[in-house]
């Protein structure tokens, strides 16, 4: 089968610049109205999936610089700037939700600080030791490119392409569905829109290096090393993590989601996600 033609950093850079949008000018006042008449245990949930946005986009934002340093192009060098405005703006978006909507005071840091008391310890696990540990290894060596698709295959594929991407998807369901939270959503949708346009970027870049069998093999034994610990942070603080459920969605909704979504791209990528890929 020949291999699909992906947008590349300079068109993704391109179409970067047709999609702007501002964390600053959404009206928010519908949904402090609607947080005010929502139920305590709808709010439990609802905070759970908030926070785990919010210390994730802070997460990628300060840990993106090492991959902005390896850049191999111009067009590269471009694109990827703009993800880390990208993701500092995410992080805007949700810090300006906690303090005008849920009414968490003080700065910035305190609200983050607020919402990690909502993660799980996969959570961190992944944002906190192997994202940094990636960050690391491209500060030290940008060009090191064995870091470097460590790096993208962990952000991209992972964070990006399997749990953003996901959550995304449910929470604005289930909003859709509760008619709540009208100026969350219209941002939420425009991280949605950024975040597809990362993911690409990260899946075109693993297309170029899967060309290579031993960056290949690579990318397949770091997905299959996080896979497991991804699902992990898709369990609910406090909930059983064998009878759980993510603001009413089962596990086979969102982990059938997360797992088809990241399938699509491997396939795009030439990766096979099948057990028996993963002992050859």
């Amino acid at each position: 089968m020949a291999e699909l033609t992906l947008m590349d950093p300079q068109q993704l850079y391109e179409l970067w610049e047709r999609q702007q949008w501002s964390s600053h000018t959404i009206d928010l006042s519908q949904d402090r109205e609607d947080w005010a008449r929502i139920g305590e245990p709808e709010k439990a949930n609802l905070s759970w999936n908030l926070s785990s946005f919010f210390v994730g986009e802070e997460r990628v934002t300060t840990q993106f610089t090492g991959l902005v340093a390896a850049f191999e192009s111009q067009g590269e060098e471009a694109f990827l700037t703009t993800q880390q405005v990208d993701e500092a703006r995410h992080a805007q978006h949700f810090n300006r939700f906690y303090e005008q909507v849920l009414q968490v005071d003080g700065t910035f840091e305190d609200r983050l600080a607020r919402a990690r008391e909502d993660l799980n310890v996969a959570f961190i696990e992944l944002f906190d030791v192997h994202l940094v540990q990636a960050c690391d290894r491209l500060m030290a060596d940008r060009h090191d490119r064995e870091a470097k698709v460590d790096f993208i295959t962990t952000y991209h594929m992972i964070i990006e392409g399997m749990l953003a991407l996901t959550g995304q998807f449910f929470l604005t369901d289930y909003c859709e569905k509760q008619a709540i939270l009208p100026g969350f959503l219209e941002g939420f949708r425009n991280i949605s829109r950024d975040e597809h346009r990362h993911v690409a970027y990260g899946t075109w870049y693993l297309q170029q290096a899967a060309r290579d069998p031993g960056l290949k093999a690579r990318i397949r034994e770091k997905l299959f090393e996080l896979i497991p610990l991804a699902a992990g942070v898709l369990i609910p603080t406090g909930q059983d993590p064998e009878n759980y459920s993510i603001l009413g969605y089962s596990p086979e909704e969102t982990n059938g989601y997360a797992f088809t979504a990241l399938t699509r791209r491997c396939n795009l990528i030439g990766i096979s996600l099948t057990p028996e890929a993963a002992v050859r």
